[in-house]
């Protein structure tokens, strides 16, 4: 978790996560989400943005849309999956409001 980047944009936090696979579905994603946002508020972000979602992970685009998150772009081909080939990383973004 860190700002997104230097200068006029650094009112905006980015972070990156990865779950083991095997513990799918007992909510670890959703916990560091939700840690993630609460320490954004607190660090005075005013957005969250996620460069890289890859567009397959579906649990992943599903987790972040229902904690607020929407995607804002696609970028074609820009992940070189294992299974399903060149597919798109999604850009998802998120304000976050005033407490």
């Amino acid at each position: 978790m860190a700002r997104n980047q230097a200068g006029p944009g650094s009112h905006v936090a980015n972070a990156s996560f990865m779950v083991d696979p095997s513990t799918g579905m007992k909510g670890a994603g959703r916990m560091l989400g939700r840690y993630m946002l609460e320490w954004a508020r607190s660090e005075g972000f005013s957005a969250v943005q996620f460069n890289a979602v890859v567009e397959t992970n579906t649990r992943a685009v599903k987790l972040w849309k229902s904690l607020g998150f929407q995607i804002i772009g696609t970028v074609p081909e820009a992940f070189d999956h294992p299974h399903h080939g060149r597919v798109g990383l999604h850009i998802m973004h998120r304000y976050l409001p005033l407490i």
